[in-house]
């Protein structure tokens, strides 16, 4: 039997199938958003809210309906207002979120219930403008028909 020296490294199959795997990447941090803006659309049946930054990407959202309420209760000023402090909880914890503009949209039961949970929760509101479209009268009517 013939002995191998001992300086030597031989390779087995093991270790010559390894192959070498990338490190994880880690997860990003959150961003810091101080100043952003809230985007409430109420209508009839629910409330969305909307929490965004400067430039319009959203940090977190809620609506009536992601809260639990169902039917006719999605509508109501209450409903509204819970999902106003989820939504801006949210964006608050994760994001540092201390100062908004407040964008309403609609005629619903939820426009101020929101905005006064804006307040409640301890963000500074910046101004409330009311984006809600406004009917014009509409397009030119088709002429009469001709015989």
């Amino acid at each position: 039997m013939v002995e191998e020296p001992k300086d030597t490294v031989s390779t087995t199959a093991p270790e010559a199938a390894k192959v070498e795997t990338k490190k994880a990447k880690g997860k990003k941090g959150k961003r810091v958003v101080n100043a952003g803006q809230v985007h409430i659309q109420a209508t009839f049946n629910n409330t969305i809210i909307t929490v965004t930054d400067k430039t319009g990407g959203a940090l977190s959202a809620s609506s009536a309906g992601a809260n639990g309420f169902r039917g006719s209760k999605k509508g109501t000023a209450y409903a509204a207002q819970i999902a106003a402090e989820k939504a801006l909880e949210i964006a608050k914890r994760e994001h540092g979120l201390n100062s908004v503009d407040v964008y309403v949209s609609g005629i619903g039961l939820g426009r101020d219930s929101a905005i006064r949970a804006v307040s409640n929760v301890g963000i500074k509101i910046d101004s409330i403008t009311d984006v809600t479209p406004i009917a014009h009268g509409g397009v030119r009517p088709k002429g009469e028909r001709k015989p």
